[in-house]
């Protein structure tokens, strides 16, 4: 059997360490994409859910403006599913010929807390929506 160079010895043992950092690399790579997959779709259910408690807010309130035909005397906050939903309300006039007001009814759905409190936390969650009538 002949003997290999000086030089060629521990070559098979550097190989070795080196693959098996470049999988544990990877390892910590696929571990991290995952966790970050699974928070987006947390999120992506959670603005949903947002979605539907700030559309209750818009369905409380046209019944509201319909019936008396102005923005309704009190526009409460209340809450739907754990979201905290704030509507409010504006009227605008103006006179093109013809006499008009609108009526503008916006809801705000939020998680955690009061809209607007936990903003820049990466849980918190919120959505708006506005309806507009013409009287």
């Amino acid at each position: 059997m002949k003997k290999l160079p000086f030089q060629s010895r521990g070559v098979a043992v550097i190989s070795a360490i080196f693959l098996l950092v470049v999988l544990a690399a990877l390892g910590a790579f696929m571990v991290t994409f995952s966790n970050t997959q699974q928070l987006t779709s947390a999120q992506d259910v959670r603005g949903t859910q947002a979605y539907w408690a700030a559309r209750a807010g818009i369905d409380w309130a046209i019944p509201q403006v319909i019936a008396s035909g102005s923005c309704p005397t009190a526009t409460p906050t209340f809450t739907v599913n754990n979201f905290s939903v704030e509507t409010s309300c504006g009227t605008s006039s103006f006179n093109d010929g013809v006499a008009l007001t609108l009526i503008r009814v916006t809801a705000l759905a939020c998680q955690p807390g009061p809209c607007g409190a936990g903003v820049g936390s990466l849980s918190y969650v919120e959505r708006s929506l506005s309806l507009t009538v013409e009287k």
